[in-house]
């Protein structure tokens, strides 16, 4: 490896397992080119089996196993490993891992990027004043930053003081080979109780902790129900995803006497054919970036209900792809999903409308094209002959 003319980028995220974040970086190392860059992958707690999701077999895998917390007892250790690995970019994502742009300025990494990707519970609206401060500290050791959404974009320039031209938003992009709809209507799930062809049934995929609120997708489901008791011999409910929200989800259904009528199997791998047996999704997040689990239901055909924060409104034509409703309300989503329960065919338009913009807008091949562009245009300007190599 060491005489592999080929520029080393190391990805480092605060744990590799399921999520919209790891999975943006399993598609971007598994679609770019294989002679443009080689990979590695580092984790500052775990890597999971997740990895298995990588389809090159030239990317190394590392987990620091480091507790919660600012790490700077882990930076000797990180400065090892840049030394050892010699990358021409460290691309961080997130402020869990933003402080390894300190050792990887210190290694003398060529290029130190940083992405921003959404917000969780304890900074739902950036105005956590802390969070600030430690991104201002790190702002100097980073040479450019990938914002997922504009809504990140703007908290980048404003809060964080970054200098526009040190920014690039661009958008995840979806496989949409992968995810792709049912031939002939939503599909069977396997393991599934429901019938596609006797109910509807509208779901969410994700990990289901405290920032996705899941809990309210069954509220909404519950007022829904309750207003409208005739849905109940066709409406039902799929929550796929593993996470504390999880119990207290079926415990709300169980509570309301409908938990026959809700399917949480806990964490599947066959999301595509999930996203198939559904006829409409729901992303019901307090906070969001650029959504993966949106782009795929778009991708899929569905139409998606979703709570109008972070990203959302950047993937989502409310009215024409989808519907957006205010975070943690249970009221409005309650009514859209009756709405939509009722008009199946204006549903279906929107999820055909929606496909058509993930073949227009968020393709895989725009996602690479984006950020081969990025790291290219920073190793021209900072490591002129890296690429001529």
């Amino acid at each position: 490896m060491s005489h592999d003319p080929r520029p080393l980028i190391v990805h480092v995220m605060n744990r590799f397992d399921t999520g919209g974040l790891e999975n943006g970086v399993v598609n971007l190392i598994n679609h770019m080119p294989a002679d443009a860059y080689r990979h590695a992958v580092l984790a500052l707690t775990e890597v999971t089996d997740f990895r298995q999701r990588v389809e090159r077999k030239d990317v190394e895998f590392i987990a620091l196993n480091k507790p919660p917390g600012q790490g700077l007892w882990q930076f000797p250790k990180l400065f090892r490993i840049f030394r050892r690995l010699r990358p021409a970019v460290v691309h961080s994502r997130n402020l869990s891992a933003l402080e390894v742009q300190l050792p990887a300025w210190a290694a003398g990494v060529p290029v130190r990027i940083h992405g921003e990707h959404g917000r969780d519970v304890g900074d739902l609206d950036g105005s956590n004043k802390t969070y600030q401060r430690v991104r201002r500290f790190y702002r100097p050791f980073v040479h450019h930053y990938v914002a997922l959404s504009r809504d990140l974009q703007v908290y980048l320039t404003d809060a964080i003081h970054v200098p526009a031209d040190r920014i690039t938003q661009t958008y995840n992009g979806v496989d949409a080979l992968r995810f792709h709809p049912a031939a002939d209507g939503p599909d069977r799930i396997e393991g599934c109780p429901f019938d596609p062809g006797r109910h509807w049934i509208v779901g969410t995929v994700g990990r289901m902790a405290e920032v996705k609120d899941q809990t309210l997708l069954a509220r909404a489901f519950i007022e829904m129900l309750r207003a409208v008791p005739e849905l109940r011999d066709r409406a039902r409910l799929v929550m796929v995803g593993e996470g504390p929200l999880r119990e207290r989800a079926s415990a709300l259904l169980a509570g309301a006497g409908m938990a026959d009528l809700a399917w949480l199997p806990g964490e599947r791998s066959d999301v595509p054919a999930i996203l198939r047996g559904l006829h409409a999704f729901v992303l019901p997040s307090l906070a969001e970036g650029i959504s993966n689990t949106i782009l795929e239901a778009m991708a899929c055909g569905l139409p998606v209900l979703a709570t109008d924060v972070g990203g959302n409104a950047d993937l989502i034509e409310a009215g024409s792809t989808g519907v957006l409703v205010p975070a943690a309300q249970v009221a409005p989503m309650a009514q859209a999903l009756q709405d939509w329960a009722t008009a199946a065919d204006a549903v279906k338009a929107m999820g055909c409308r929606g496909r058509e913009r993930i073949e227009r807008r968020f393709s895989m091949a725009a996602m690479v094209r984006n950020y081969q562009g990025i790291y290219d245009r920073q190793l021209q300007q900072r490591q002129p002959l890296a690429l001529a190599s």
